[in-house]
């Protein structure tokens, strides 16, 4: 009997199972080669919602669900089968143990664990456990300062924030109170986990505006890219980078003392920081902080001799907004040889670097064209 993979495994454009799922905006999750495809077109709506996209969307990985996939594809299709199948008979005892008050903390550790087995791979016991109103009892095991309960409490929800439909509900139930005290306080996995979902649930404009506003959400996202682990860093600056393609959280991450902590993990590697910098330059406390940065024009010219195409893209774009506003930027970025530089790139094969490349030219040379 065929088994096929979950209709969620495939792009809503080209119903072909994704090789690198990517969120835009509005929340929906296209492979990577389409949407671009579809954006690169000119097009700036979303294909399914048909809501506005920015002028230039932002395309997050989904990391989780690249897993899913990647795991599901070494799976016959008769032992998928019987998965689905256990799986459904297994959820109703599992929740009903968790939200049991008369549970004991093992068995309660046992159910959460086996949840975020089943709801890392199965949709249906996704929805089984947000319809059932399970997340109650996942929220308390947040809170509940054990650190194993905490992180398996996390980790189901993210699973759960895998479904779109979920991602609102989930902050609406308290989410982000939680996830900023773990940030805080939290082991160090626990942090990452945290700022993973924020990234999740940070997909849907809604919930960009809400975290955000949050007190400390983001300088909670600042404090762990400065102090965390390699891990911790990078999953803090994917948080804030979904967090800041909504405007309005650009002078809320500039304002919590980032630029400075983001130009030091861009210059350790990070490249994910080099792109966080390029949302916050659209805005103009972002722009005056890079200027005074000592050393940060230096630390994109290395970016782009030696970053990778996402680095080499922001790197551009944030020098020409920088030089566009700055004289002794321009004939900083001149000493640095970025001229030639950008002439070298003319040939790359991402047309967003031969543009930005061309643009900078222009500034430097005194003939500005538009960012």
């Amino acid at each position: 009997m065929a088994f096929e993979l979950p209709n969620d495994f495939r792009c809503p454009i080209s119903l072909e199972i994704m090789s690198d799922p990517v969120i835009i905006q509005s929340g929906h999750t296209f492979d990577r080669v389409s949407i671009q495809k579809w954006i690169d077109s000119g097009n700036r709506t979303c294909p399914i919602s048909k809501l506005p996209l920015s002028e230039t969307p932002s395309l997050i990985p989904n990391h989780a669900l690249r897993s899913l996939i990647s795991n599901f594809a070494h799976v016959s299709p008769k032992q998928q089968h019987h998965s689905h199948s256990q799986s459904q008979s297994q959820s109703h005892s599992l929740i009903s143990t968790l939200v049991s008050r008369s549970s004991s903390h093992e068995s309660r550790l046992e159910s959460l664990t086996r949840l975020v087995r089943l709801t890392k791979r199965d949709s249906s016991v996704r929805r089984k456990v947000t319809e059932s109103g399970a997340v109650r009892a996942v929220l308390d095991c947040v809170d509940s300062g054990d650190r194993v309960l905490q992180e398996k409490s996390l980790s189901l929800l993210l699973n759960l924030s895998l479904e779109d439909d979920n991602k609102v509900g989930l902050v609406a139930d308290g989410v982000v109170r939680r996830v900023v005290a773990v940030l805080r306080v939290g082991s160090p996995d626990c942090k990452a986990v945290a700022a993973t979902l924020l990234t999740s649930l940070a997909v849907v404009e809604v919930n960009k505006a809400t975290i955000g506003s949050y007190p400390d959400a983001i300088s909670a996202l600042v404090s762990l890219l400065r102090h965390g682990n390699d891990r911790e860093r990078k999953e803090s600056a994917t948080a804030l980078y979904a967090l800041c393609s909504f405007p309005d959280n650009r002078k809320r991450v500039v304002d919590c003392g980032s630029v400075g902590i983001l130009v030091e993990a861009a210059d350790s590697g990070l490249e994910r920081a080099v792109e966080v910098l390029g949302l916050l330059v659209k805005c103009r406390g972002g722009r005056e902080e890079m200027s005074r940065v000592s050393g940060f024009v230096e630390v994109l010219v290395n970016v782009l001799r030696n970053g990778g195409l996402k680095g080499i893209q922001y790197s551009l774009f944030i020098l020409n907004c920088l030089c566009c506003c700055s004289r002794e930027i321009v004939d900083e970025v001149k000493r640095e040889g970025v001229v030639e530089i950008c002439f070298g790139l003319e040939d790359n094969e991402s047309e967003k670097v031969r543009r930005n490349a061309t643009n900078l030219v222009h500034t430097l040379l005194g003939n500005p064209m538009e960012a």
